[in-house]
C-alpha cells in the first residue's frame, strides 16, 4: 500500500504541473531482449514458438534493417543517450560487475528527457550500465521507479550475481519469498504489470514510459521445464534450452501487453521491441541466414530483431526495410512526446517515425556499426556498402543453420584474417559472402575516409580495472549496490 500511495502521490503532484500530454502524448513501452538472434524468434523461424511476439510484429511494422551495437552495454548506452557508444567512451566490451564505472553523465538519458516532458518513467529489468555511484543507477539517470538487476549475468531463479543478491526495487533489496525462486522473465512481467496497474489507478493523465530490458535470453541457460517440454523434437540440448527461454520470454511479453489492455492504456501506446545484439551461437542462439554472431560487426551480430506496434502507425502489417539505428530511438521518442531536441547537443540519431509509420524514406543513409580502438574493431555503412575490420566475434561464418530446421545447406568456409579490411555490398550480398575490398579499393577508401569523420568525435574507451575491495557486497548488506566509487564522468 505504501508503494501505491507513493506512486500516486508523486504522479498527482506532477500532473498538476503539466497536463498538456493528456490527449497527445502516447504511453511508450520499450522492450529489449538480451542476446536474441535473428533466427531465434517465430517471425524469422517457423520452428520457434513465439505467438505473442509474432502477432505484435505482424499487426504492426517489422523492421528488417534496424541495427544495434554488437554488444550489450554499448547498445544500451546508444539507446538511452542517442549517441554512438564510441562518443560516450562505452565502446569496449561491457561494464563488469565491480568496475568503478558507469555510463558517463555528459549524456542526458531518454528517461530524463521524457520526465521533463511530463512522463512518469519506469524501468523493470537488467541495467548493465554501471552502479557504483548513485548517479550511475537507473534512478540517477532519470527513472522514477526501478526494479531489477544492476549486473549483466544473474541467476534466473535466485537473482544472485555470483554469491550475492542483485535484485533491487529502487534503493532496497528484494529478498521477499514471493520473488525468490521466481523465474526472472515472469518476475519482471509481474512487476511491470504491478506498475502499469498502479499508474492507471492513480487517475492522472500523465503518460507512462516503461523501459523493460529482460535478462532473457542471455545465459545462464535456465529454462523452466514446462517450456523445455514444448521442444521435444530439438535434439541439440543447448539449442532446446535457448528456444524454451524464448517462449518463456514471449509469454512475459504477452502478459505485459495484456496488462496495458486491461488497464485501458494500450490504445494510446507505442510499443517498440528490439534485441541488444545478435546471438552468441555457442550458447544456443542462431542468426541464420545472417553471417556472424554477437561481438562481431557482421550482420548476425548487429542487425536486430525489431518491430513497432501502435495505433499511431499509418501503415501496418508489412516488413519495413528503411535504415534505422538504435541511436534513432532517442529523437524519435522525443518527437512522439511532442518535445524538441537541442541541436547544439549534436545527437547521432534521426527522428525516423515517418519512416516507420508511413514507410517514408529514412533520413538515415549510413551509420557506425561500432568503433572500438582497444579491440582495433570497426564497422561502417554508407548506402548499400559496408566496410569492417578487426575482432570478428565468435563464429565469423554465416552458415550455422538452426538445428531444429534440419537444413542441409553447405557453404564453403572463408577464412578471414582478423586484421583484414572487408567490404560488402549488402543489397547484392545480404549474407556477406563476397568480400569486395580487393575489387573496389576506391569504395573501401571512401568508407574509411568517412570512418575518420566519426573517429574525430571518439571519447577514449573508459575501462578501469575492477575494484572488488571497494564494491565488496559484504560491506553492502550482501548485495550489489551503489556507494563505493566517485562519478568520474
Amino acid at each position: 500500500m505504501r508503494t501505491l500511495l507513493s506512486i500516486c502521490g508523486l504522479l498527482l503532484v506532477l500532473s498538476k504541473l503539466s497536463n498538456a500530454g493528456c490527449d497527445t502524448q502516447p504511453h511508450i513501452l520499450f522492450i529489449v531482449a538480451d542476446d536474441l538472434g535473428w533466427s531465434d524468434v517465430g517471425i524469422n523461424n517457423e520452428h520457434v514458438i513465439s505467438p505473442n511476439i509474432n502477432q505484435l510484429a505482424n499487426d504492426g511494422v517489422t523492421l528488417t534493417q534496424a541495427y544495434v551495437h554488437p554488444r550489450c552495454s554499448p547498445t544500451r548506452t546508444a539507446l538511452l543517450t542517442g549517441y554512438y557508444a564510441h562518443r560516450m567512451g562505452m565502446q569496449y566490451k561491457t561494464v563488469n560487475k565491480f568496475q568503478p564505472k558507469g555510463m558517463p553523465l555528459n549524456g542526458t538519458t531518454i528517461a530524463s528527457e521524457l520526465r521533463d516532458l511530463g512522463y512518469s518513467t519506469y524501468m523493470v529489468g537488467k541495467w548493465h550500465l554501471g552502479y557504483c555511484n548513485y548517479k550511475y543507477t537507473p534512478q540517477g539517470r532519470g527513472f522514477d521507479y526501478f526494479y531489477g538487476f544492476y549486473a549483466g549475468l544473474v541467476d534466473y531463479y535466485t537473482h544472485m550475481s555470483g554469491n550475492f543478491l542483485d535484485l533491487s526495487e529502487n534503493d532496497f533489496p528484494d529478498r521477499s519469498e514471493e520473488s525468490n525462486g521466481k523465474y526472472s522473465s515472469e518476475l519482471f512481467a509481474d512487476k511491470a504489470t504491478e506498475y502499469i496497474q498502479k499508474h492507471a489507478n492513480c487517475q492522472t493523465c500523465r503518460p507512462m514510459f516503461m523501459y523493460l530490458p529482460f535478462l532473457s535470453v542471455h545465459t545462464p541457460l535456465q529454462p523452466p521445464q514446462e517450456y523445455l517440454d514444448l521442444y521435444p523434437y530439438v535434439q541439440d540440448q543447448t539449442r532446446r534450452a535457448k528456444l524454451a527461454m524464448v517462449t518463456a520470454l514471449d509469454d512475459a511479453v504477452g502478459r505485459v501487453v495484456q496488462a496495458m489492455k486491461d488497464n485501458n492504456l494500450w490504445d494510446n501506446t507505442v510499443l517498440i521491441f528490439s534485441t541488444d545484439n545478435g546471438a552468441p551461437i555457442p550458447e544456443g542462439g542462431n542468426n541464420w541466414p545472417l553471417r556472424g554472431a554477437k561481438s562481431s560487426c557482421f550482420e548476425g551480430g548487429t542487425r536486430a530483431v525489431s518491430f513497432v506496434n501502435s495505433n499511431r502507425l499509418e501503415k501496418t502489417g508489412y516488413n519495413n526495410s528503411q535504415m534505422i539505428h538504435v541511436v534513432d530511438w532517442f529523437p524519435t521518442l522525443i518527437h512522439l512526446a511532442n518535445g524538441q531536441l537541442d541541436p547544439a547537443r549534436d545527437h547521432d540519431g534521426y527522428n525516423v517515425w515517418d519512416a516507420i509509420s508511413k514507410n517514408a524514406t529514412s533520413p538515415r543513409t549510413g551509420f557506425v556499426y561500432h568503433i572500438d580502438e582497444l579491440h582495433d574493431q570497426w564497422g561502417i555503412r554508407e548506402g548499400d556498402y559496408k566496410a569492417m575490420h578487426g575482432k570478428l566475434g565468435g563464429l565469423a561464418n554465416w552458415f550455422v543453420t538452426p538445428p531444429e530446421a534440419n537444413l542441409t545447406i553447405e557453404i564453403p568456409v572463408e577464412q578471414v584474417p582478423s586484421d583484414a579490411n572487408l567490404l560488402f555490398n549488402l543489397k547484392d550480398d545480404p549474407t556477406e559472402q563476397h568480400d569486395l575490398a580487393a575489387i573496389e579499393p576506391d569504395k573501401l577508401a571512401e568508407l574509411m575516409a568517412k570512418l575518420d569523420e566519426y573517429r574525430a568525435k571518439l571519447m577514449p574507451a573508459w575501462s578501469p580495472p575492477g575494484n572488488y575491495s571497494a564494491g565488496d557486497p559484504t560491506k553492502l548488506c550482501d548485495r550489489l549496490s551503489y556507494g563505493w566509487c566517485d562519478a568520474k564522468y
